[in-house]
């Protein structure tokens, strides 16, 4: 199994370093430093049989602005140029989209033929891309499918995302700035799920097809915070904030679609999910130099 990788500066390389070195402690892992937008992609699909394409520049907040260019590189650009190396070698590929191509959706829960409305430059680039898996089944045969995951949260989590933030600040005992009023909802998917629908994909997914990838936890900020409190023991400083342009007010995935045809469902509760994400986080901090 490769494992390709541009270690871009989003956040701090240190992390994803370490958050690999159990991967590389098996033989038949190895890890290469690429970028998809940039390198020859060729010589990385050589005996390749299936491609997880997970690469992206993420974040719907950071996506505005001048920084529209990364998303448009990292994004589009580099899933054009594989899809078209996976196309040229008849290699099956699961892309990862997002729930952000809904943006605020007309019904909940949200089916896979729902009109999609991103609401911020992110959720555009990523919608691009699945036109761009469209585009290369037709024209050029390939076998690809999209998984569009709703919050995606546990053990190693990246820095920016809602959850890490909240345990790193309840364990460091400073202040968490929620925005908007806090009843804002998402589906929380948990990232063991999430892991074993995308190798479900690979392995019995229909080419072409779109599949939601959703916990079944739809829960506000609010009763999220309130259950992290709970099971750290401890109380968070919340400060409130305006909300932020580009976040939707709810998410919430059907996900008939992949229970029928692939045959997942999720088995992790919110609570389990989140005691997980709070005991790694404890572990780390213990470890941290």
């Amino acid at each position: 199994m490769l494992g390709v990788d541009a270690f871009t500066d989003y956040y701090n390389r240190e992390v994803k370093e370490s958050n690999i070195e159990s991967a590389q402690t098996d033989a038949a892992f190895s890890i290469v430093e690429a970028d998809l937008a940039g390198d020859s992609l060729a010589p990385l699909l050589d005996g390749v049989d299936g491609i997880f394409h997970l690469a992206a520049q993420p974040g719907v907040r950071g996506s505005w602005g001048d920084t529209f260019a990364v998303y448009l590189r990292d994004n589009v650009l580099a899933t054009q140029r594989l899809f078209e190396a996976a196309a040229r070698s008849g290699v099956r590929i699961v892309f990862a989209s997002t729930s952000s191509v809904y943006g605020n959706a007309e019904s909940y829960p949200t089916h896979e033929e729902m009109l999609p409305r991103p609401v911020s430059p992110y959720g555009v680039t990523k919608l691009a891309c699945e036109s761009l898996a469209r585009t290369y089944a037709e024209c050029f045969g390939l076998e690809a499918i999209v998984l569009r995951y709703f919050t995606v949260y546990g053990p190693r989590q990246r820095p920016d995302m809602a959850f890490a933030r909240i345990i790193s600040a309840l364990l460091g005992e400073t202040p968490f700035p929620v925005y908007g009023t806090g009843e804002q909802s998402r589906d929380f998917t948990y990232v063991g799920d999430a892991a074993e629908a995308t190798v479900s994909a690979m392995e019995s997914g229909h080419g072409g097809t779109t599949y939601n990838v959703g916990g079944g936890s739809e829960t506000t900020l609010r009763d999220v915070i309130g259950l992290v409190e709970r099971l750290a023991g401890k109380r968070l400083a919340v400060r409130y904030e305006p909300a932020a342009v580009g976040d939707v007010r709810r998410t919430a995935a059907d996900t008939t679609r992949i229970r029928s045809q692939v045959g997942w469902r999720p088995q992790t509760s919110l609570s389990d999910g989140l005691a997980a994400q709070i005991d790694a986080a404890r572990s780390a901090a213990q470890i941290a130099p």
